[in-house]
C-alpha cells in the first residue's frame, strides 16, 4: 500500500525536509536538525504537522456512558471544551491507545496515535452500544502544534480569541487566517504550546498564517518530536506501552478511576492490583557517551532485569535517558543499574518523573 500524504506535505518537501514513512505516512523527520529542532522548542517556538493522527468522534444519546466504558480516565468530569489524557484498553488490561479526549458541544472527539487509528476505529465501532454515533474524522481532518515558551505570542497575533488565557488541558473554537478551527493547550514536548485542527484542505493557510507571524517559528519533524516527548516523560504507544502493557505497570495509575463503573479491561487490572505487580517502567539516566536505545538490556549485579523501550541522547540535558520496564524489585531509587550498550555497560540512575522540566518565568 502506498504511504498516505498529509495536507502539509509539499510544503514539507519545499523546505528541504527528510521524508521517512511513518505510521503509513510521508512524514518529516527533520528540517535542519533534529537537536537544532528540539533546541528551538525548548528555548523559543517550533511548528509540527501532525495530520497523520487520528480523530474519531461519538455522540449520540449515550456517548458519555460509552466513552468511559472506553476509557480508563473519567470523561464525566470533563466540562465542555476540556480535554484529558486517558488509556483505552482491552480486555486483558493492555493499552490499545493511549489518547486524549476532548468534550465539545454535541460529541466526545477520541484523538488517538496515527498508528493505530484503523485499530481503534474498528474497536469503538464493533462495541458501539444502539443510539451511539461512532465517525472517523480523520481523513477531513489536520492538525498542527505550535510548541514552545513563545508560542502564546504567535497565537494572540494570529488567533481572534483570547487564546492567552485558555487553560491547560482546555479548548476553543477560534479562527486563524480566516480559517476556523479548534485551539486546545495540551501539549506533547514538555513545553507550553497549542494544537490547531482544521479541515484537511484548511490546515496549510493555518500553517503558512504561524510560519509567517513572529517571532518566526522553526519547523520541526518528527525526530525532535521523539527527543521532546523523551524528555519529558511522555509514554510511547508501540515502544513503552502496547497491548502487552497495562497503565498500572507503565506508571499510569493515575489516568485509571477505578470508582468510575465499570470499563474495558477493569476486572484485569483489579486482579493484577491484587495480585501485585511483576514489572515496573522506570527512567534512567546516564552520562556515558553511549547513549541507551530501545531493546538494550538492563543488568544488575550482572542479571538482566529488564529492557530499554526508548532511549537515547536528550540535547536539553546533555546525557543519555530511557524508559525500560524492570523487574519490580529493582524499581526503587538507590539501585546501581548498568545498561548493555553494545557489549559495554555504562552506570544508570533511576529518575523519577519526567526527565526535563518546564522552567516556569
Amino acid at each position: 500500500m502506498e504511504p498516505k500524504r498529509t495536507p502539509l506535505f509539499e510544503r514539507h518537501v519545499k523546505a528541504g525536509a527528510r521524508i521517512v514513512t511513518f505510521a503509513g505516512f510521508l512524514m518529516p523527520i527533520e528540517f535542519t536538525g533534529i537537536v537544532e529542532e528540539h533546541l528551538s522548542v525548548r528555548n523559543s517556538v517550533g511548528i509540527f504537522d501532525v495530520s497523520h493522527m487520528g480523530e474519531i468522534s461519538i455522540s449520540g444519546e449515550g456517548a458519555l456512558d460509552y466513552v468511559n466504558r472506553l476509557t480508563t480516565n473519567d470523561a464525566s468530569k470533563l466540562d465542555v471544551c476540556q480535554a484529558q489524557y486517558s488509556t483505552m484498553l482491552n480486555n486483558s488490561g493492555g493499552i490499545i491507545d493511549d489518547l486524549l479526549v476532548y468534550r465539545r458541544r454535541f460529541d466526545y472527539l477520541l484523538v488517538v496515535n496515527a498508528a493505530n487509528t484503523e485499530k481503534d476505529f474498528a474497536w469503538i465501532y464493533e462495541n458501539r452500544p444502539s443510539g451511539v454515533r461512532v465517525e472517523n474524522q480523520s481523513e477531513a481532518t489536520g492538525q498542527v502544534a505550535l510548541q514552545g515558551p513563545r508560542a502564546v505570542e504567535i497565537m494572540v497575533r494570529t488567533c481572534d480569541g483570547n487564546v492567552a488565557d485558555l487553560g491547560s488541558f482546555r479548548s476553543m473554537v477560534a479562527s486563524i487566517g480566516g480559517v476556523s478551527c479548534l485551539v486546545s493547550r495540551t501539549g506533547y514536548t514538555g513545553e507550553d504550546g497549542f494544537e490547531i485542527y482544521a479541515d484537511a484542505d484548511r490546515i496549510g493557510l493555518i500553517w503558512d498564517t504561524l510560519m509567517e507571524t513572529k517571532p518566526l517559528p522553526k519547523p520541526c519533524g518528527l525526530g525532535a518530536r521523539d527527543t521532546l516527548r523523551l524528555e519529558a516523560g511522555m509514554r510511547l504507544h508501540g515502544a513503552d506501552i502496547d497491548e502487552t502493557t497495562t497503565p498500572l505497570e507503565a506508571g499510569l495509575g493515575w489516568v485509571v478511576k477505578f470508582d468510575k463503573g465499570d470499563f474495558f479491561g477493569k476486572q484485569a487490572l483489579l486482579e493484577q492490583k491484587a495480585k501485585g505487580l511483576q514489572r515496573k517502567l522506570i527512567g534512567l539516566k546516564s552520562f556515558s557517551k553511549r547513549f541507551p536505545r530501545r531493546g538494550y538490556r538492563v543488568v544488575v549485579d550482572g542479571k538482566e532485569v529488564g529492557r530499554v523501550t526508548s532511549g537515547g541522547f536528550s540535547p536539553s540535558l546533555e546525557c543519555g535517558i530511557a524508559f525500560a520496564y524492570v523487574d519490580k524489585e529493582f524499581a526503587k531509587e538507590g539501585t546501581d543499574f548498568k545498561i548493555d550498550v553494545r557489549g559495554h555497560l555504562i552506570d544508570a540512575t533511576m529518575v523519577k518523573g519526567p526527565f526535563y522540566k518546564r522552567r516556569r518565568d
